[in-house]
């Protein structure tokens, strides 16, 4: 095996989601360079449906926070959660949010995709740039980690896509679909366990 892909095995098995940050701040720089490794990843057609909004910890996402926090709220008590229970859910979710030096939301747009006249044709598209935003969310989780960095990605904006839109004043195409929480990390990481090849494997 060559050094290269040696490095890179290892990067990959020592990446880890990392929720607690110190509140070293995370230098413009470093943010671009992980940025940019984002936007290699492959996409259909290679339209590169992806949009990235970078928030630090000032106003904007306070206001962000506030506004799904009375989202979920509501969520969670539509579900028959009692009072108690609704703020312990709310506590965890505005420390994931709060906490980070910084969060960029991963959002999702049509614009430049394929349009079909048929619903069937139309569905595969759509799902196409879901999975090129997806791999472009990977490649930011990994260049964080080369950049000893920790990040965490949090599916939060699929259960309040418009919310977030709304709250962040984007372009009505934007479709928030994680958020990534980045900083530098309070512990090193523990990857977590896998399945073994043979749970996962068909050779046919």
């Amino acid at each position: 095996m060559s050094s290269q892909a040696s490095g890179f095995y290892r990067l990959v098995e020592e990446r880890a989601s990392i929720r607690e940050f110190t509140p070293q701040p995370v230098p413009k720089e470093v943010l671009e360079r992980i940025l940019k490794a984002a936007c290699r990843a492959p996409s259909a057609h290679n339209r590169q449906p992806w949009r990235f909004v970078v928030l630090d910890q000032g106003a904007a996402r306070l206001s962000l926070a506030g506004v799904l926090q009375r989202r979920l709220e509501d969520d969670l008590r539509a579900d028959g959660l009692d009072a108690e229970a609704v703020a312990a859910r709310v506590r965890i979710r505005q420390r994931r949010l709060l906490t980070p030096p910084i969060l960029v939301v991963l959002c999702l747009t049509m614009e430049d995709m394929d349009r079909y006249p048929d619903e069937r044709r139309q569905a595969a598209e759509r799902c196409m740039a879901e999975q090129s935003a997806a791999l472009a969310g990977g490649h930011l989780l990994l260049a964080a980690h080369a950049e000893g960095l920790g990040a965490c990605w949090l599916c939060a904006p699929l259960f309040a896509s418009e919310t977030v839109n709304r709250a962040l004043d984007l372009p009505q195409s934007w479709e928030p679909r994680a958020f990534l929480a980045l900083g530098y990390p309070a512990r090193s990481p523990q990857p977590s366990e896998r399945r073994p090849l043979t749970e996962v494997l068909a050779w046919r």
